[in-house]
């Protein structure tokens, strides 16, 4: 890609607002040096560390999807900005700019940062760890000192989750799609907040309490310990969800989830407002026509424009979200969801996992008119599925939410319990009409397209990490980076974007995996995870990748883009050749004609009379019968012979160049055989050590089973399931019921806090229609709420010591 700016940074200390990235035109530097992206001078073989405390996915540089690449250095805590050229000096390369500009927190970073991610508008990068997140202005606030410039860092939730007094971890951190002062943020307390940088640090805009499901009714553990989260895509009701993964691999929806202040397109917003009054409100059901109205209602209170615009035909490109909750109502946990089953499947109630291991991590996929969910697993699987209805927002009534208002009461806040209906699932075939569902509160079902085996290495206990990107260019390809390297993902089957370009149910062809980067030295040696990665695309169509190894050396890989979405179509219904066909195929054409290899006509040789003998060649009879005979001979073999001759002497040159081949074949042949011969004695003696080596082992074996333990019986089916039980409790559910009492306790100290501290900011966030409650009835639901909360506590206890005294003794059995 052409650029006529110089990219060199201004240095200057005038503040400018926060979030507003600056304009791509800069003076020029005198001593600016553009070389190779993976030769340049930060990217050397210097002992960088990076590795931390945990054993997490790390990812330290990032890409604003211009010119500019960050990358972070964690000895010097420091962000190095480097400024990129796509496609110069030749299409397929990448130059940066040296040296690059150094950026600096003004505050002293107490965590070590494992991953970073910029925002939408590259104003703001995120340095975020599982001990600590914090906010980085690239453009507001700096000052020059020591070379570098120092930038505005701020700290995102400390009161809530780096707490000496909790426990709270943030499982993950992730910038919002649709704002540039928005982060989403899922922690272990099985909450998800959302923050808005431009309104309180400190404080969340919003907050979720995610029950899947009514206590005490959980089957593992595993199904109520959080994992992952993604946020929708560009279709309908998708951008405004949120997708949360468990540990056992369930998915749920949250719908509608919207910031305040986010802008949206004008004609995506009218589109999903016309369906809810098209689809919705002329249903036969009452329960659609209810779901509708209130999902039209939030419509026209968040985008007051909406109802006007519709109604006076105004002319407008997007619409900004205002603060709205419905009163009365909280948003209801969709989910999980359940595969669509065929018309002779029975439908099952629990949805049993197909991938070994447990889930680690999750992404949305958006392509054309397909919604894709792809479930990383420990056993380095990779569950790809589609939806196949859509979603729809759903609330639960009569569950009205907490909301904090300001001094003219406008909305800041919102804290709501989604809780998950068990019963709220509908039986989904495919044999079923698809409008059948639309608007009653459904959950979207799953189409399962494949599940992608990648080989990983089986050298950790704890199974694999995997983490995966959607490559900017082609949504259909998905990168996956794990402990072994990097790996790409081609889909080329989409169900509603195939039925929609013509194609037929026969080219339903299975994703394909390409392995483009391996991290594996050898057999033996450990493997050397990626502590980085980007993927890079211009407007050319060129796209690329940038690896960063444990090293910290950069590896630029170019990637193919015009060929990557053309599968491999195999023709089933062709038949097999046979074994003589499969010799003619690639020889030469025959020599010699078969009419002259089948030899000559048989003529029948004309009747003779019986003194045929006593005929004189003299007479006329006899010159008449031999004129006949002399005939016949010329026309068959004289005529045959002629022929013959020809095809010889015409084929001469080549048939002396197909024997020369042959001779040259029967020689190289023979010298196999004489190396055959030479080593058949090492092969003779190597059958007798090998026949010795049996013997020993032969004998070895026979002392091992005069051993005393060698009589012990099996374990029997059910001794077998209790066994894998454990393990699986081992593994997973043993650290999902640590993790869920952590948590419990956690929140139960923070409220107690919190109930102890100023009781005047707390009566400032009730609302005024809960003001009339008395404070006996408030102390009486604490109390009520706290003893429920040290039920629950005191069962999950008695689960990990029942747990922890059945793995001791299976050790004292072993």
């Amino acid at each position: 890609m052409k650029f006529s700016f110089d990219l060199s940074e201004p240095i200057d200390d005038k503040p400018s607002s926060p979030l507003t990235p600056p304009s791509p035109s800069t003076p020029k530097g005198d001593d600016l040096q553009w070389l190779p992206l993976h030769n340049h001078p930060v990217f050397s073989s210097s002992a960088h560390s990076t590795s931390s405390g945990y054993r997490l996915p790390t990812n330290l540089i990032a890409w604003d999807g211009a010119s500019r690449l960050y990358f972070w250095e964690t000895n010097k805590q420091c962000l190095h900005r480097i400024s990129i050229r796509l496609g110069e000096p030749h299409p397929t390369s990448v130059i940066a700019a040296s040296p690059s500009k150094v950026l600096k927190t003004d505050v002293q970073l107490s965590f070590v940062v494992n991953k970073i991610s910029i925002n939408r508008n590259g104003s703001a990068l995120l340095l975020s760890s599982p001990d600590g997140s914090c906010v980085m202005y690239l453009y507001g606030r700096s000052s020059v000192k020591d070379n570098s410039i120092i930038c505005r860092t701020v700290s995102i939730g400390s009161e809530i989750y780096f707490n000496a007094n909790n426990v709270i971890r943030t499982l993950q951190i992730s910038w919002h799609p649709y704002s540039d002062t928005h982060l989403g943020i899922l922690s272990s307390d099985s909450v998800f907040r959302l923050f808005d940088l431009s309104a309180h640090l400190q404080q969340p805009e919003q907050e979720y309490y995610l029950q899947p499901m009514e206590p005490g009714r959980s089957r593992n553990a595993a199904s109520i310990c959080l994992v992952d989260f993604s946020f929708g895509g560009d279709h309908l009701w998708d951008r405004f969800s949120v997708f949360v993964l468990f540990t056992d691999g369930s998915v749920y929806i949250i719908c509608p989830v919207v910031p305040f202040g986010s802008a949206y397109k004008w004609e995506s917003i009218l589109e999903i407002y016309n369906d809810a009054q098209t689809f919705g409100l002329k249903s036969a059901s009452t329960k659609a026509v209810s779901n509708s109205n209130l999902a039209i209602s939030w419509l026209e209170a968040t985008f007051p424009e909406l109802a006007h615009q519709v109604v006076e035909g105004g002319n407008i490109s997007a619409l900004r979200a205002q603060p709205h909750a419905l009163f009365d109502a909280s948003l209801q946990l969709q989910g999980p969801l359940r595969k669509v089953c065929d018309s002779g499947e029975e439908y099952c109630k629990v949805q049993i996992a197909e991938c070994g291991g447990r889930a680690v991590s999750f992404i949305y996929n958006s392509v054309s008119k397909d919604s894709i969910l792809v479930t990383a697993w420990s056993g380095g699987q990779l569950q790809i599925d589609a939806l196949a209805d859509e979603i729809q927002p759903v609330w639960s009534v009569g569950s009205p939410p907490r909301v904090c208002v300001d001094s003219y009461d406008r909305i800041v806040g919102v804290a709501m319990i989604c809780e998950s209906l068990s019963n709220e699932h509908s039986i989904v075939k495919l044999d079923k009409p698809p409008n059948s569902n639309v608007w009653l509160g459904y959950p979207p079902p799953l189409l399962r397209l494949a599940i992608v085996d990648l080989a990983l290495p089986r050298n950790n206990e704890n199974g694999s990490l995997v983490s995966m990107f959607v490559d900017p260019l082609i949504p259909e390809r998905i990168y996956s980076i794990h402990d072994g390297g990097i790996d790409s993902i081609g889909l080329h089957f989409l169900p509603f974007t195939s039925q929609t370009s013509g194609k037929s149910e026969i080219m339903r062809t299975p994703p394909s995996v390409h392995s483009v980067l391996s991290t594996i030295q050898g057999d033996s040696s450990p493997s050397s995870p990626l502590c980085g990665f980007v993927a890079l695309s211009d407007s050319f169509g060129h796209s690329w990748i940038v690896g960063l190894t444990s090293s910290c050396e950069c590896i630029l890989l170019e990637m193919e883009t015009w060929n990557m979405l053309v599968p491999i179509h195999v023709d089933m219904e062709k038949k097999l050749t046979s074994l003589d066909e499969l010799k003619s195929i690639g020889t030469t054409t025959s020599i010699i004609s078969k009419e002259l290899l089948s030899g000559p006509k048989l003529v029948l040789v004309p009747p003779s009379s019986a003194n045929l003998r006593s005929l004189a060649p003299d007479s006329i009879e006899g010159r008449s019968t031999l004129h006949q005979y002399f005939k016949l001979f010329h026309e068959n073999y004289v005529e045959y012979g002629h022929k013959v001759f020809f095809e010889l002497k015409y084929h001469g040159s080549q048939l002396k160049k197909i024997i020369d081949d042959q001779h040259a074949r029967l020689r190289e042949t023979q010298k196999k055989l004489l190396r055959v011969e030479e080593k058949q004695e090492n092969l003779e003696g190597r059958i007798d050590r090998a026949v010795q080596l049996h013997g020993l082992l032969e004998e070895r074996l026979q002392s091992l089973r005069n051993l005393p333990g060698a009589h012990k019986k099996p374990l029997s089916k059910a001794e077998r399931e209790f066994k894998t039980e454990l393990d699986r409790y081992s593994g997973v559910e043993l650290d999902a019921l640590h993790s869920s009492v952590d948590a419990l306790n956690s929140r139960l100290n923070r409220y107690i806090r919190s109930r102890q501290s100023n009781t005047s900011n707390q009566q400032r966030q009730i609302s005024a229609r809960r003001n009339n409650y008395t404070r006996t009835d408030e102390i009486s639901l604490l109390k009520s709420s706290l003893e429920k909360l040290s039920l629950v506590n005191s069962e999950n206890t008695k689960r990990v010591k029942l747990v922890e005294s059945e793995l001791r003794n299976r050790d004292h059995i072993n």
